[in-house]
């Protein structure tokens, strides 16, 4: 990821990686993940509700797990999840976690 792009970032994703299911939905074109994953790193947490946005803004602060979910398709979600020691980010779907 281009290092301009990361500037912008709000804490650092560690490793990214994603599960076979996102990978099958990269591959077949249905989504880009590189988009949902910059507005995850720069704390656009998708389609949560106040309280999980909260939880993630004071897990920034306190090094507590993030956590985004995007709607892909009206019956498809990703979601991307950030350790709290921001070793690893994983994009994956809801029925892979």
């Amino acid at each position: 990821m281009a290092l301009a792009t990361l500037s912008h970032a709000r804490f650092n994703p560690g490793q990214v990686v994603m599960t076979q299911g996102v990978n099958d939905l990269v591959q077949r074109g249905v989504i880009n993940p590189r988009q949902y994953l910059l507005r995850h790193l720069r704390g656009d947490w998708g389609d949560l509700c106040e309280e999980d946005r909260a939880t993630n803004e004071a897990a920034l602060k306190h090094g507590d797990r993030l956590m985004s979910s995007y709607p892909i398709t009206a019956t498809v979600k990703l979601w991307i999840i950030t350790e709290c020691d921001r070793s690893v980010t994983t994009l994956l779907l809801p029925d892979e976690y």
